[in-house]
């Protein structure tokens, strides 16, 4: 006979249950979430936390535990992995938008002692505008995961998009493919 659960699951919704349902039969999600909705499924059901562990494929029912009392407090959010450990994320959405501004934005000449943006140049920048420890590995993951290359002649640019000569004019051309090619 199993000890009586300190924290039992509450009642689940009908749309919770289908929610879990269709995420633990997903072929999509993440391997962590299929197996956090099937244990929650497995104690909704009236199975102990050990048995709800051996039918979701994981060994501690401790973990079944704690993820009970995490949904129990933040509903369907629970099933999502958070961080799970390492350094903390310094460079947040408002940083990493000022990162790409910054690229986008032309050199200035007298400014900023360039014509185009290298990676040096782009931290030297981002530096007198209070970014005071950021790295030329952090510039480029950031460019790089917001679409942008480095070209020979042309500085960093933005993938998929380039400025043509057509008929005597310059226009922006974009390839609505783009997201389609990266690899």
């Amino acid at each position: 006979m199993s000890r009586r659960q300190k924290d039992p699951l509450r009642e689940l919704s009908q749309e919770e249950r289908q929610e879990l349902e269709r995420i633990s039969r997903s072929g999509r999600e993440s391997a962590a979430q299929v197996a956090r909705a099937k244990a929650l499924l497995a104690v909704a059901e009236g199975h102990s936390y050990t048995k709800a562990a051996q039918l979701a494929g994981r060994k501690s029912n401790d973990a079944v535990s704690r993820l009970v009392s995490r949904y129990n407090k933040e509903g369907i959010k629970a099933v999502v992995p958070r961080h799970a450990g390492g350094p903390e994320v310094v460079y947040g959405v408002a940083k990493r938008e000022r990162i790409v501004a910054e690229v986008r934005r032309a050199p200035d000449r007298e400014e900023d002692g360039t014509a185009t943006w290298s990676l040096t140049s782009l931290q030297g920048s981002l530096r007198k505008q209070g970014m005071s420890k950021i790295s030329t590995h952090t510039i480029f993951k950031v460019l790089h995961e917001a679409g942008f290359s480095w070209q020979q002649e042309r500085s960093w640019c933005e993938t998929g998009s380039a400025w043509r000569q057509r008929q005597g004019v310059k226009v922006l051309v974009h390839d609505p493919d783009t997201e389609a090619k990266k690899s």
